[in-house]
């Protein structure tokens, strides 16, 4: 990433930093969302000392390299009066937590001026390790995937060239070669992901129906598809539990979520068939086997792609917020996309070429839950250019 892009979530490290030591700073999201150089940008703009490592090797460190580390830290903060230690993958080491909690509050008792910011690729993994040890010692800085906006800003991106594309930064220079972009997504970026933040790191019994349900699921992206036809689809698939499981694994690593349906009722949410999603639409495009004009000549494939692009960015514009996002349907009748903070709740629907005419979902959600606001987003609506540079707070 050129330090000329620096993302908003830079400002916000860089503010805390700059404060008296609080808090970890733990910055938090997929792979290739730009974690690292964000930091580093913020540690080098600060003009502080700063002691940077990580831990994604394919031998995983033990607590005792993290000793060291802060041990090498705490040298400079005595030495130049402060220092930022950057620990990046610091979830890929067993017993992380309790040994930052430990060494952090020796500091804190000592008042030695060294602050410290914690960079993990699997959301779900470092907020585990967070929760259960260091409570009320943390700041978290979620970091999604990149926006349309920032692409366009970074790269010069078209719109449909992002909804094709998707926001992977570091794919970016390979989109004139298709096969050499599509392996880079397949390879270092899925396979990377799941391997290493999912695999290596939690028990899973069968990590190839795993793969199987995250091909299958960007395949399903933007549809509503009950567990048990999933089940019916895989091989080996076990259980409708199991699926559940491995796809808040594969949400946590920022790759594949199931949003819940709309009911008013928690317990009627969990029980409901999930809206696959995938959370980069570079994750459906790469194995789907079209090239980008073939695609964009795809009228169903290429609507399911727009409702993706418009789904994930509301997810991840959401991510870290009170906002949740969701879905409604009751018989034939759906609403794409349903926000919810609080009592506010907003009802958008996404018109593509593959959609009907009718937004009778719109008018019958709206007769039974009163939404605050109910949005068309394309044809006749707000154009899906807008709706991407926008942030989700402009719609709750």
């Amino acid at each position: 990433m050129s330090k000329t892009f620096k993302r908003a979530q830079f400002k916000v490290l860089l503010g805390r930093l700059s404060e008296p030591r609080r808090f970890i700073q733990v910055v938090a999201g997929p792979r290739q969302t730009g974690k690292t150089t964000l930091a580093r940008q913020a540690v080098e703009e600060i003009g502080f000392p700063f002691h940077y490592v990580s831990a994604d090797e394919p031998a995983l460190h033990g607590t005792a390299w993290i000793e060291q580390q802060w041990e090498t830290a705490r040298a400079q903060a005595l030495e130049k009066k402060n220092c930022t230690l950057v620990l990046d993958e610091v979830q890929k080491i067993p017993g992380w937590s309790e040994t930052v909690k430990r060494l952090w509050d020796e500091d804190g008792r000592s008042k030695l001026p060294l602050r410290v910011v914690l960079l993990g690729s699997s959301p779900l993994l470092v907020q585990q390790g967070l929760t259960e040890s260091l409570a009320g010692r943390f700041e978290v800085i979620n970091v999604s995937h990149w926006s349309f906006e920032e692409m366009r800003k970074a790269f010069g991106w078209s719109l449909e060239e992002y909804i094709y594309f998707g926001g992977y930064p570091g794919a970016a220079p390979l989109i004139g070669d298709i096969e050499r972009w599509r392996r880079y997504v397949l390879d270092a970026l899925v396979e990377t992901a799941v391997s290493r933040d999912i695999l290596l790191l939690t028990r899973v019994d069968k990590p190839a129906l795993l793969r199987q349900l995250f091909h299958l699921g960007c395949a399903y992206s933007g549809q509503i598809v009950s567990y048990q036809k999933l089940v019916g689809q895989l091989q080996d698939a076990g259980n409708t539990t199991t699926l559940a499981h491995y796809v808040e694994l594969l949400a946590g690593a920022g790759m594949l979520t199931g949003l819940s349906k709309y009911a008013g009722s928690k317990l009627r949410q969990r029980g409901s068939s999930p809206k696959l999603l995938a959370l980069n639409t570079a994750l459906m495009t790469a194995q789907s086997g079209l090239t980008f004009d073939e695609a964009r000549k795809d009228g169903d494939f290429w609507g399911r792609v727009v409702e993706t692009a418009a789904g994930a960015h509301l997810v991840n514009s959401s991510s870290g917020t009170a906002v949740s996002t969701m879905y409604w349907c009751e018989g034939a009748k759906e609403v794409d996309f349903i926000l919810e903070k609080g009592k506010s709740v907003t009802a958008i629907e996404v018109k593509s070429s593959r959609k009907r005419e009718s937004l009778s979902g719109i008018q019958s959600f709206s007769d039974s839950f009163h939404p605050k606001r109910t949005l068309l987003v394309g044809e006749r609506g707000i154009p899906i250019e807008r709706f991407l540079k926008s942030d989700v707070s402009e719609w709750v």
